[in-house]
């Protein structure tokens, strides 16, 4: 990944998907802890961030590692000691916006405005984070968590609205956006994940166009080269 072009690696120890079920934070760390230990031996100045939603994990991660990204599905919805621990750490932190949990989400998609409903959520975080103490913090409006195939596309299209809301000092947030081989391509176009690599470069263009500065992948050296392109031409 890191030759590839990753200018961060993301670890997580659960699969978040919709339906999936959660392992608890014992168990992730056990599948965690030598993976970052291998990690700090072998690429010590690797960017990391780590995807959980547990406290816990992050502490016990900052002890290892030192600084990471916190990239938390819940936004410390799922752990009310999230917040308080990433701006006591003072780590950068990744916000994305779900409705209920992995078993409960997919039904959870009444939105009167879905651009509009997750815009004011996170007004109402910034308020909180700012009370927690963390001053970075990386917007992810949840594109596939709580959304239908057709929300999923409005937020893609109105990515720009999310530069508004203001984190500490008054400042736009970066914005993450992950739709790599997601139930929105390949359901609406009636294809595989394994078919949706270039359709996903699509979106990923098309997300950098709309105000996108992190982009979630699987598929490192493709991405990169839409980085590229979009780049020559900005």
């Amino acid at each position: 990944m890191l030759s590839e072009g990753a200018d961060i690696i993301d670890l997580g120890a659960c699969s978040t998907r919709p339906g999936s079920m959660p392992v608890g934070e014992d168990q992730e760390w056990l599948r965690l802890e030598p993976v970052l230990r291998e990690l700090e031996t072998s690429f010590p100045d690797i960017c990391l961030s780590i995807d959980t939603y547990w406290a816990s994990v992050v502490r016990k991660a900052y002890d290892l590692v030192g600084d990471f990204i916190v990239n938390d599905i819940s936004a410390g919805e799922d752990d009310p000691q999230m917040l308080p621990t990433v701006g006591a750490l003072g780590l950068t932190y990744v916000a994305m916006h779900k409705r209920g949990d992995t078993l409960t989400m997919s039904g959870m998609t009444d939105y009167e405005d879905v651009v509009r409903d997750v815009k004011a959520y996170f007004d109402d975080f910034s308020i909180k984070a700012e009370s927690y103490g963390i001053k970075d913090w990386i917007l992810d409006p949840g594109i596939g968590f709580s959304k239908t195939i057709d929300q999923n596309y409005e937020l893609l299209k109105s990515l720009e609205v999310f530069k508004t809301v203001r984190v500490a000092g008054g400042q736009s947030p970066r914005i993450l956006v992950g739709v790599s081989r997601k139930s929105l391509i390949y359901k609406y176009l009636n294809i595989s994940p394994d078919e949706s690599l270039p359709a996903t470069q699509v979106l990923n263009f098309a997300a950098l166009q709309n105000g996108a500065d992190i982009l979630r992948v699987h598929d490192v050296a493709e991405a990169a080269r839409t980085v590229a392109l979009y780049r020559q031409l900005a």
